[in-house]
């Protein structure tokens, strides 16, 4: 560390728990973090060359550290979620998007009313939500609607000015979608009771209203009072109907929120989904872009932190795909089995979804932006000096030692360049030898290219393990492009990629889309390959069952081969039959051929 004052911050920085700053020499601030031990987790950051340039440019930033101690952990990753969005440092993700959702509030007066709603005013007033679209929202509005006749006038319904008579029934009442309690015809006491069913319905509890509806029509038939009993019935339909659609999980399951996170080199996604009475009654999916490379578990600490906030989320028992610190009062569940592990699978899909989606998207708005990122991301997992823009990979193919070719596939912007595929018959080398095959098709493919003043690929890929690629890189070095381009191996294990030099392999994460397209590729050179070496082979085959018959080309032989089958019944054909296919002059030389020849 070059700072002397800054190593004397550090020297002097607590044990305990906080979150600490640090700051540029203009006094802006960088970054912002939570630690278990300040001195240990900011110490970490001087002490080693981290993995991503963007945090070694950070660290060489950092001029003052400053911290604030608190009691717990959990006071920690609070303060530290508070002051991200306070400050908003460079360093820092941000977990906020632009978006007001939509609440369903139950107003606070006489006869309650219930409506759709942007804004919350700290009036008494109760605010079920933020829901994550205005359909989930009019859904739930309709089903109301359907179930209970509830007012939708904005007056002033208070005791004096009902009894006073101030106001009159409207449309509403005359359709039978309102009691009139305006003008009194609806108990206040009757009102509320419909009032608290609704409640229930909105924290996901279906069955009271279920238990109340199924009562009331069993009650109405019994007094033969079928019409009614049928609209009662219809009600019931209709909230069975909604509760199904809400995925129920486990009614023993009640209020849990479930977590979990799918990420790539640049971003993460964050699927909750909230869980009330066995029913998911909320789901909501957020990406996170990542500034420092930043691991998952500290991305789903500051997610969950975030939307339990954003969400007034206020369960005891949270659900994550592995273990995350949010304190004493939270009970973590990482499941292996059973409803719960059946609902975090689904959050996980809902994520991989989401991701899918954002990419596709990317990709269709900006295709450039796409192939910068995949670009950038594979010279970053493959240690290259540049972009790999451009990539060939080669791969032999001889079968028992027959007929022995290669394949040299081209990728630019990690898409197949078909026009510039090529194969290669093996000249130099005899019998099956991959090596020296190998050696052979470098030298001529670079060779060649150099010769005509041709670009050089920025990566070549071998495929074969460390022998295929020492047998490479001996032409490489024959034409003095050692250190001018990137070459290495896939050994057959796909996940394994050698270097020149470097006896341990280089371990790709089989998510990576930089091993997707290496398998692309690889798969590629290996069908265009066998393709080349089938055709041979069976332009071989078939040069060794038909003799050359002079004035006969290939192509005619092809032809009568395939009408007759086999060169056998070819001989035993008349002049009139082979001339049928190719025509009498023709058939005249191939006649007179088979003639002379049973003469001898």
């Amino acid at each position: 560390m070059q700072n002397p004052t800054l190593e004397l911050q550090i020297q002097t920085l607590p044990d305990n728990p906080g979150v600490y700053q640090y700051y540029d020499k203009e006094g802006k601030i960088l970054y912002v973090g939570k630690a278990k031990n300040l001195k240990k987790r900011v110490s970490s950051y001087f002490n080693k060359i981290h993995d991503t340039a963007k945090t070694n440019v950070l660290v060489k930033k950092i001029v003052t550290i400053r911290h604030i101690v608190v009691p717990t952990e959990t006071d920690a990753l609070l303060l530290e979620n508070n002051l991200i969005k306070t400050l908003q440092p460079r360093y820092n993700v941000l977990l906020r998007d632009d978006k007001s959702y939509p609440w369903l509030c139950i107003k606070k007066e006489p006869f309650s009313r219930i409506f759709a709603t942007r804004r919350m005013v700290k009036d008494g007033s109760e605010y079920f939500g933020p829901y994550t679209s205005f359909k989930t929202v009019s859904t739930i509005l309709d089903l109301i609607k359907e179930l209970y006749p509830l007012r939708t006038c904005n007056y002033d319904l208070s005791k004096s000015n009902i009894e006073s008579g101030k106001f009159k029934v409207c449309l509403e009442y005359h359709i039978g979608n309102c009691m009139g309690p305006c003008e009194g015809h609806e108990t206040l006491e009757n009102y509320q009771k419909q009032v608290d069913a609704i409640r229930e319905i909105l924290k996901g509890n279906f069955k009271e209203s279920m238990k109340d509806f199924k009562r009331v029509m069993t009650n109405l038939a019994a007094d033969m009072h079928f019409e009614e009993a049928q609209k009662i019935k219809e009600k019931i339909e209709i909230l069975e109907n909604y509760q199904s659609r809400s995925t129920i999980v486990n009614p023993k399951i009640t209020n849990i929120d479930v977590f979990s996170i799918v990420s790539d080199e640049s971003a993460a996604y964050v699927n909750f989904l909230q869980i009330s009475h066995g029913s998911i009654i909320r789901s909501h999916t957020m990406e996170i872009k990542k500034k420092l490379d930043e691991p998952d578990e500290e991305l789903l600490e500051l997610a969950i932190i975030e939307l339990r906030e954003r969400f007034q989320l206020l369960s005891r028992e949270v659900v994550v795909p592995f273990h995350v610190d949010l304190g004493e009062n939270i009970k973590i569940t990482v499941p292996q089995l059973g409803d719960k592990k059946q609902i975090l699978d689904l959050s996980i899909r809902n994520a991989k979804f989401y991701r899918i989606e954002q990419l596709k998207q990317l990709q269709i708005v900006d295709p450039d932006r796409h192939t910068k990122r995949i670009m950038a991301q594979m010279q970053k997992d493959l240690r290259l000096p540049v972009e790999p823009r451009h990539i060939e990979c080669f791969d032999n193919s001889n079968i028992q030692g027959t007929n022995p070719v290669a394949a040299c596939v081209v990728f630019k912007d990690g898409k197949p360049s078909k026009k510039d595929y090529r194969h290669f018959n093996i000249k130099t080398v005899e019998g099956p030898d991959d090596f020296a095959s190998m050696t052979e098709v470098v030298y001529r493919r670079y060779k060649r290219l150099l010769d005509e003043n041709q670009p050089l690929p920025n990566l070549i890929i071998i495929d074969g393990g460390k022998g295929q690629l020492s047998s490479a890189l001996k032409s490489i070095d024959e034409l003095g492009l050692r250190g001018k381009i990137t070459i290495i191996g896939i050994a057959k294990r796909l996940e394994e990629l050698f270097y020149p030099g470097d006896s341990i392999p280089l371990y790709l994460d089989k998510r990576s889309e930089t091993l997707k397209i290496i398998q692309q590729l690889r798969n590629e050179a290996h069908r265009f390959g066998i393709t080349h070496h089938r055709d041979k082979r069976s332009k071989a085959a078939l040069n060794s069952s038909i003799e050359s018959i002079p004035g006969i080309g290939e192509k005619t032989m092809l032809t009568l081969i395939q009408h007759f089958k086999s060169v056998k019944r070819l001989k035993l054909a008349t002049e009139k039959e082979i001339s049928d296919v190719i025509g009498v002059s023709k058939a005249k030389k191939i006649s007179e051929f088979y003639k002379a020849t049973n003469e001898n």
